[in-house]
Parts: C-alpha cells; sequence; structure tokens
C-alpha cells in the first residue's frame, strides 16, 4: 500500500510513501516502550524543558508547517498559521502546569499515610484525522508526554507529510528517541498495533464508524481508550439574539477549516419570529465568504480535503433537496481545478433528510425553523451526536439554563464553539467519550494509584 500526498487545490499527486511492513511497525513499537522505561522517570522539570522547545520549534517553523497543510489537506495559510500557534500554546500549557495537574495528594484511611499518585501508563497510540492534523496530535501529545508516557501516531493516509513533520518538531526540540514515533501504516495495521502488550491505551479522533472499530479492538484487549468522535452542532438563535453577530458569528462556525470540523456549527435552530431577518444576515455572511487557492492570504474558505469527501457532500445535499430542502445559496462543486465546494445554505430541513440526519462535512448549513425555545432545544437534541452546541439570546442566564438541558459535551452561549487547552474537551452519545484538555485531559492516560502505608 502505499500513501499518496495529494493537493485538493490541484488534484496534483505531491509525494508517494510507502506502507511500512508489519514488522518494521512491532520493531519501533518496542523502540518506543523502551524508550518510556527512562521517560517515565525524568523529572517534571525535564520535561518541561523539552515540551517548552517543542512550543519553540513549533512557533519558528509556523510558515513552513502551515504550507504543509495548505498544501497536503487544503487548510486555508492563514487557518494553518493559527493552528500552528495553538499548538505552542498546548505545549506551554502543559509544560507549565502538567507538575502541578500530578502531584500526589494526600488521602484520608486506617494506616498511617495514604495518598493517591498519578503514574504514566505506557505507551500510548493515537489514531488521528486529517482535518487539523497538528493541533489534533499535540492536544493528545502534550499532554500524554508531560504525564511520562510514550505517543505513537497512526495518522490520516492522505497527511503523511503533516505526521512526519509532527515526529520532527519533538526530535528537533531535543525529546530522547522515540519518545515519539510517526508509525507510516494505514488503517489494516491498526488493530494489529492495538493487540500490541506494548500498547497500553488508545486515543482516537474521527467518525464514529471508525470509533467503534478502535474501541472493540481496545476492548477485546481491556485497553483504555478516549474517542473524539462526530458531531452535528446545533447552533440555536432565539428571539432575543442579536442578529448581526449571531450571523456573523454563524457563517464563521460553519466554514471554519472550509466547514470540516467536528465542532462546527452544522443544524441552525432559528425561532420563527425572527427567521426572516436572521436569514437575510446569514446568506449575506456566507455569501461574502471568499472561495479560493489556500495559500491566497485573502482565502477564507480552501477545497475539501479529498475528492470522495467533496463528492459525498454534494450527494447529501442534493438527496435533501430531493426531499423538499430549499436550496438558498450554492449547491454544488464549483467549476474550477480542485475539490472545491461553495458555501451553501439549505433551509427547510426537517428529520427524514440526509442534511438533517446526518453529520454534513464541508461548508453546507442545514436551517430549521422552529416555534419556540422548547421546540428549539427538543431540535438540537433529535440527533445521534452530543459533542458542542451555542445559544444565541441577550439574556445570558437564560443561555446557561438552555445549557443544562442540552446534550452536548460543551455549550457555549452568545459565542463560537471551539476547543481552549484550559477547558475540557470531548463528546456525549455517538460523539464519543473522554475527555481532553484541561486537568481532565492529562489524567485520561495515567494509573491512578493509592499507596497505603502503616
Amino acid at each position: 500500500m502505499a500513501f499518496e500526498s495529494i493537493n485538493p487545490a490541484t488534484g496534483e499527486v505531491l509525494e508517494v510513501f510507502e506502507e511500512w511492513p508489519a514488522d518494521k511497525t512491532q520493531a519501533v513499537i518496542a523502540d518506543v516502550h523502551g524508550a518510556w522505561q527512562k521517560w517515565r522517570h525524568t523529572p517534571f522539570s525535564r520535561r518541561e524543558e523539552l515540551m517548552k522547545g517543542a512550543a519553540a520549534t513549533l512557533r519558528l517553523n509556523k510558515e513552513e508547517y502551515a504550507r504543509i497543510m495548505a498544501l497536503e489537506m487544503g487548510k486555508p495559510i492563514n487557518e494553518g498559521r493559527a493552528e500552528v500557534e495553538k499548538c505552542a500554546w498546548v505545549c506551554d500549557y502543559y509544560a507549565e502546569n502538567a507538575a502541578r495537574f500530578l502531584a500526589i495528594e494526600p488521602a484520608e484511611s486506617d494506616g498511617s499515610r495514604a495518598c493517591v499518585a498519578f503514574r504514566p501508563l505506557g505507551t500510548v497510540l493515537a489514531v488521528m484525522p486529517w482535518n487539523f492534523p497538528f493541533w489534533q496530535v499535540f492536544r493528545f501529545a502534550a499532554p500524554a508526554l508531560m504525564a511520562g508516557n510514550t505517543g505513537i501516531l497512526k495518522h490520516s493516509s492522505n497527511v503523511p507529510r503533516c505526521a512526519l513533520a509532527i515526529e520532527g518538531v519533538f526530535a528537533k526540540a531535543g525529546f530522547p528517541e522515540n519518545v515519539f514515533r510517526t508509525l507510516m501504516i494505514g488503517s489494516r495495521q491498526v488493530e494489529t498495533v492495538i493487540d500490541n502488550d506494548l500498547v497500553r491505551a488508545v486515543t482516537l479522533t474521527g467518525s464514529d464508524h471508525a470509533g467503534r472499530q478502535v474501541a472493540a479492538a481496545a476492548g477485546r484487549k481491556l485497553k483504555k481508550t478516549v474517542l473524539e468522535l462526530g458531531g452535528s452542532d446545533p447552533f440555536i438563535v432565539l428571539d432575543d439574539a442579536d442578529l448581526e453577530e449571531a450571523a456573523r458569528t454563524a457563517a464563521r462556525a460553519r466554514c471554519i477549516n472550509s466547514g470540516q470540523s467536528c465542532i462546527a456549527a452544522k443544524r441552525f435552530i432559528v425561532e420563527d419570529t425572527i427567521f426572516v431577518s436572521f436569514m437575510e444576515r446569514f446568506r449575506k455572511a456566507m455569501a461574502s465568504l471568499v472561495v479560493g487557492d489556500p495559500l491566497d492570504e485573502a482565502t477564507q474558505v480552501g477545497p475539501q480535503a479529498r475528492e470522495d469527501l467533496m463528492r459525498e457532500l454534494d450527494a447529501q445535499v442534493h438527496a435533501s433537496i430531493s426531499r423538499g430542502a430549499e436550496l438558498v445559496l450554492g449547491g454544488s462543486p464549483l467549476d474550477r481545478t480542485g475539490y472545491f465546494y461553495p458555501p451553501t445554505i439549505l433551509a427547510g430541513v426537517k428529520a427524514g433528510m440526509r442534511a438533517y440526519d446526518e453529520e454534513l462535512f464541508g461548508p453546507v448549513a442545514s436551517v430549521i425553523r422552529v416555534e419556540d425555545q422548547d421546540q428549539a432545544i427538543a431540535v438540537a437534541n433529535d440527533t445521534p451526536f452530543g459533542l458542542g452546541a451555542s445559544v444565541w439570546t441577550r439574556d445570558s442566564r437564560k443561555g446557561e439554563e438552555i445549557a443544562a438541558r442540552l446534550e452536548a459535551g460543551a455549550v457555549f452561549v452568545n459565542g463560537l464553539v471551539k476547543s481552549d487547552p484550559r477547558l475540557p474537551f470531548g463528546g456525549v452519545k455517538e460523539s464519543g467519550y473522554g475527555r481532553e484538555l484541561s486537568h481532565y485531559g492529562i489524567k485520561e492516560f495515567v494509573n491512578i494509584q493509592t499507596v497505603w502505608v502503616k
């Protein structure tokens, strides 16, 4: 099997990589486990120094890494720079806070002394997606390595250059050899990697289908997993919302990363009394977005990452139109080289349409008109997913009350749903389980060990 690095803006094959044979994969896993035997005893002060070095390496090479993302998966260059900066932030965050998060905690007991300690598990496998090819990896790697684990990365097959560049960040920062390695393997080797007794846990960001497969394989070996899966996030606009701000944010929330984000707003649930006013503003905001070459500084929406993904998105749009959805804007691949799909709005979306029932992983907004707040909440929860949600109202207390009724891992009131190293991130229902980021994230892959002394 070969991995092709393809520029989605042109369809050009940039580079071809051969998949590793199974024996090489297993040998690298053994090397990483061997590195863990020393890394686990490395003082926090030294880990902090090295992780700060990773942050500095990211910032020093920001243009190079942003360009790799633009060429390999079509991310607009400005968004790529921001992604690299965010990776540096998460490295700094855990460098500065890991020792405090994992400090030994005294506990009451019937012994002379008792405490709770947080010990590293070992080597953690990360199965990561292409849409945020640096950020998804670093938000796992920074806490995992600071906790004393080692990491192996199975990245998405369409971003091999990104995968190797990430391994290079840790090497350039001076991390010991084999503390973090990229495995150049396809999906068919993942189960074999999970079966290896030297791999102690697995984290995956991806589709619910991939999550089920990884969870099943890890479950057979009784290995801990964290899964961050798909989302069909609701964006609720109530009748007392600031419509100008809501509409501007709605367009950005739908089209960030060219619409290819698990936590992008996807279902826009709008109260009847302000529906027409909101739609006028929303359509204008979506139509004003600049679609183009991801290397162009003016571009706000780049290509879809792969041709098959663009075709599937288009099929979802036209299947929904055939069931009665109204096409307000966009609705077909652009007639140009590359995998470009324009910002698109579907109104009149209802249950039974693909735009209602499925996740749309591209710049397509599904707009749903509701009578009141209670119906808005019911529609928001009427999905198998539960990753993020946002609520727009001038009454912030009402927004918080609604948040308590929403089935989502994160709810943002009057703001765009986003990840932040300081806040836990993850979902419920078919959006997965476990948490990344904050002090919750670093404790997912540790042995919470009770020590009792008499």
